[in-house]
């Protein structure tokens, strides 16, 4: 390839053909055009006799100069022009392209593959093989891979980034294996380490690189480089945050959004980072009950699956009933029965204290009953349903359950109770046995100075033992259990208190509450059996289905096991009950358990200057060259024909005179082009606005609002344009104070908090647009400040309620499940945007009006957010929780919006086709 700076041609050699352009001049030169061809009509032969017809004997220059000017543009088309060509890769012997393509590649991993893009096809324009060097392991370790550089191209598309930390010593390895000698060695790094170790396994690498040859490395600048996520420890009150990044001397701000399970927005916090500072904190204080529904916390804009954390039953604070009164334990504190009970588990836990009716009532993770009687009927049958249900109740014995007979236990009791010391007895009081392998108190030591000095003895049987979940060192049961359906019937066979026992005063009992509490609904227990991938994060954050068979975590190494290739991040769940494991049973595993820190890999790292990626996009010209030689062709296919008389004077006159009167009329349309936010009352802008179909945004005085409303609509006219017969111009921004809405089928009007008042001249100009079949699209875009179904609406709903206040509109509905926007093009039961979970209303309009057709849609969802797109194509906004699949689901909205706007009810209409039909055939 030959490079001169911002120009290079791929066939350079076939510009030795313009050495042939002088001898072409001297050809056409002598050439003489062909003879003039005119009439012969024997009358001016002989008018004729005196003077003599002459023709040129050589072509005319201006005429040499053209086809000259066709040649060359041909000659240069076929050399490969390249606008801003990538640079010669320079040095000899292969290409070596090492892409770090870990976890800190996702964030602009779309930058990485197009440098790799114009590295590949340099490698193909010199004829260099290419060897590949991915260095984030896979289940078969780092390998270094020969590729044809056309190979490698077509494998391009479908790389991927891991969700893991990249193995550099690994890459090391395989290159020192693979006994490379030389290379043009290229690195693509990431621009991170997460630990000192991994920065000194960077440095032995680019050490390996260079003596292989030059090496060049690329990598982000520290504001571009991916932030993390990560909380604090579980059974913490509140939720703290903690965001780390490599420090910026820029000011970054970030958004911490917390996702249900169904992707429903449940809350969002702010968080900014200084400029020179790598980390923030924040903290997320909510109810206990919506706590618990968190299922991910994730960063806007989006980071990659090190912006991504998933919740597990740790970080759930669950709530436990108390049954009694409250107030209780205020009297004599040491004395109350639910005094250490209260003490042991508010830590971890959301206390409530009430009736046994009320507390069911709520939703509760566990419930306690300290010593008690025979229960009512209706209480009773109350628990057996709620336990069946999944819930876990936990009762303590003493002098009234003895006493009272009650069979709401895990085992048939015996009558009274059994004394273990004192005056009157031969015994001591006992301690505890070590935990049965199968208890959920299971690997809990066990205190020597614990002992029990009375308890309930439980009456032989076959199932005794099964439901043995502690016992007294002399093998009587302490603690029996039984699940009861979905849940558990769990019984202490001595008190609460220490009147019976010392174990409230020990660690062991808040161990063995928390334990308890561990069964709670949702809860997968203490893990006792080996965890297999349920779903595993991509390496942008992204749930799916595991790929391939992986291999089970032992239990007891869980908690130490570090994301990788056999164990990506993502959720895991008891082996053999994979499909049965809901949203709360399965644990955790992030990739942030692999980056305890954030390095930058400097030169000092890499051993040589670090690029950035970001560079001019290479442009080919060749096609653009042939296409001007055509037009050149064409333009002298005419002379020619002009000059031999084949083309009458008047058709010449013709065509010349029109081309003058469409530039006249070009230039004070050009004139009068105002622009977006231009006023559309002239005359030929009206006519040019009727001419093409647009949609058209309503104009707020918010640049950031306006412009991500206008990148909406273009994009959602290219899917339109893609997906129907709906070819629309530009969408157009509009004044509602001063443009003819008229001319546009559907406006989209954002609505910000601090929207300006309409005027009552714009209010009518409102209700004229409406009454004569217009539709616009009220956006409040406040749809991730609320919840799923919460009342009262958010700033920019209420600021809307203030504005539709004077607009004579009918009654506001939510959008029937039957109706035609959720089927006029696409099957829809929903409408998502930038954000979800929102409702969507629409006016009720009466049959007899617009035939029925809403003529206002709301919603909160911010669509222009999830349309918007650039010049290439590409999202402009991230869209939370459901990412891409969701973007395609707000795309059919639009379309199905634009096809309700412009054929109204004909879905509903098409119910009538057999009736009409039959009509005719009468």
């Amino acid at each position: 390839m030959l490079d001169l700076g911002l120009l290079g041609f791929t066939q350079p050699w076939l510009l030795l053909a313009g050495l042939a352009l002088p001898a072409l001049w001297l050809l056409l030169r002598v050439t003489p055009p062909a003879p003039r061809r005119i009439a012969f009509p024997p009358f001016l032969f002989l008018l004729g006799l005196v003077s003599r017809e002459q023709t040129p004997a050589r072509t005319p220059w201006w005429l040499l100069l053209l086809r000259l000017a066709i040649a060359a543009l041909l000659i240069l088309a076929l050399a490969g022009p390249v606008l801003n060509p990538a640079p010669r890769l320079g040095g000899s012997g292969p290409l070596l392209l090492v892409l770090d393509d870990g976890w800190g590649a996702a964030k602009r991993w779309n930058q990485r593959l197009a440098v790799a893009r114009d590295l590949l096809q340099q490698a193909e324009r010199e004829n260099r093989p290419v060897l590949l060097l991915r260095t984030a392991p896979t289940t078969d370790g780092v390998r270094l891979e020969w590729r044809t550089a056309r190979a490698a191209l077509e494998e391009l598309p479908g790389w991927q980034p891991r969700p893991w930390p990249v193995d550099r010593e690994a890459a090391r390895g395989a290159l020192a294996d693979a006994g490379v000698k030389t290379a043009t060695v290229v690195w693509l790094a990431d621009g991170l380490a997460e630990t000192p170790a991994a920065r000194a396994e960077a440095e032995r690498l680019g050490e390996a690189l260079r003596r292989l040859g030059v090496v060049r490395v690329r990598a982000d600048a520290p504001a571009d480089l991916p932030a993390t996520l990560r909380l604090g420890e579980p059974g913490a009150t509140r939720l703290d945050v903690e965001l780390a990044a490599v420090p910026a001397e820029s000011p970054r701000s970030f958004e911490v959004l917390a996702m249900g399970p169904n992707g429903e927005s449940l809350a969002r916090q702010p968080v900014a980072l200084p400029p020179g500072e790598g980390k923030a904190a924040a903290s997320l204080d909510l109810p206990a009950d919506l706590r618990n529904r968190i299922a991910r916390l994730e960063l806007a804009p989006s980071q990659g699956v090190g912006g991504t954390f998933l919740l597990d039953e740790r970080w759930r604070r669950r709530t436990v009933g108390l049954v009694g009164p409250a107030g209780r334990t205020e009297d004599q504190p040491l004395l109350a029965e639910f005094y250490f009970i209260d003490k042991a588990l508010r830590p971890f836990a959301e206390i409530r204290e009430g009736a046994i009716t009320d507390l069911l009532g709520q939703p509760l993770s566990l419930l306690v009953m300290a010593d008690s009687g025979r229960l009512d009927p209706q209480e009773r049958e109350k628990l057996e349903g709620w336990i069946a249900g999944g819930g876990v109740l936990l009762r303590f014995a003493g002098p009234k359950l003895a006493a009272s007979g009650d069979d709401l236990v895990p085992v048939p009791l015996r009558a009274g109770d059994r004394m273990l010391g004192g005056a009157l007895s031969w015994s001591e009081p006992l301690g505890l046995a070590p935990f049965p392998a199968a208890s959920p108190f299971a690997g809990l030591p066990v205190p020597a100075e614990v002992r029990v000095s009375r308890q309930v003895l439980a009456e032989p049987g076959p199932e005794l033992a099964r439901a043995t979940l502690a016992s007294l060192a002399d093998g009587t049961p302490l603690v029996t259990g039984t699940r009861r359906g979905k849940g558990w019937l769990i019984l202490i066979h001595t008190t609460a208190n220490t009147s019976w026992t010392s174990l409230p005063l020990s660690g062991l009992f808040v161990q063995m509450l928390e334990r308890v509490l561990a069964l709670g609904q949702g809860a997968g227990g203490a893990l006792r059996s080996p965890l297999e991938p349920n779903e595993v994060l991509d390496a942008f954050g992204r749930l799916g289905d595991p790929r391939g068979t992986l291999p089970a975590i032992p239990p007891d190494a869980f908690a130490s096991t570090l994301p990788g290739p056999l164990h990506p991040p993502g959720l895991y769940a008891p082996l053999g009950r994979k499909e049965a494991a809901t949203e709360l049973a399965r644990s955790a595993l992030n990739v942030q358990r692999a980056i305890p820190a954030l390095l930058p890999l400097t030169a000092g790292a890499t051993g040589t200057v670090v690029e950035p990626y970001a560079r001019a996009a290479e442009r080919e010209l060749g096609p653009w060259l042939v296409l001007a030689a055509l037009l050149l062709a064409l333009v002298d296919l005419v002379v020619a024909l002009a000059l031999r008389g084949l083309l009458p004077s008047r058709v010449l006159g013709r065509a010349a005179g029109t081309a003058a009167v469409l530039l006249l009329l070009a230039l004070p349309a050009a004139a009068q082009e105002s622009g977006p936010g231009g006023s559309t009352g002239d005359d030929s802008r009206i006519v040019d606005l009727i001419r093409e179909m647009r949609l058209a945004y309503v104009l707020t005085g918010k640049a950031d609002i306006d412009q991500e409303s206008e990148a909406g609509l273009k994009g959602l006219t290219r899917v339109l344009a893609q997906r129907t017969s709906v070819e629309a111009a530009d969408p157009w921004p509009v004044d509602v104070a001063k443009d003819d809405l008229a001319l546009f089928p559907l406006l989209y009007w954002p609505i910000p908090p601090d929207h300006a008042d309409l005027s009552p001249e714009t209010i009518e100009r409102i209700e004229s647009y409406l009454a004569q079949g217009g539709m616009i699209l009220f956006d409040t875009r406040d749809g991730a400040s609320l919840l799923p179904g919460q009342e009262g609406g958010g700033p920019g709903e209420q600021r809307l309620a203030q504005i539709l206040r004077d607009i004579d509109l009918p009654p506001l509905i939510p959008v029937p499940a039957d109706h035609v926007l959720t089927r006029s093009f696409y099957l829809l039961q929903d409408f998502p945007g930038r954000w979800t979970g929102q409702q969507v209303w629409v006016d009720q309009a009466a049959p007899g009006i617009n035939d029925g057709v809403s003529s206002v849609i709301i919603g909160a969802n911010e669509w222009a957010g999830a349309w918007a797109e650039d010049d290439n194509g590409e999202p402009l906004y991230p869209v939370v929780p459901g990412g891409e699949t969701q973007r395609e689901m707000a795309r059919r909205f639009g379309v199905n919006l634009v096809m309700y706007a412009l054929t109204g009810n004909y879905k509903t209409d098409q119910v009538h086709v057999p009736a009409l039909l039959e009509r005719l055939g009468q």
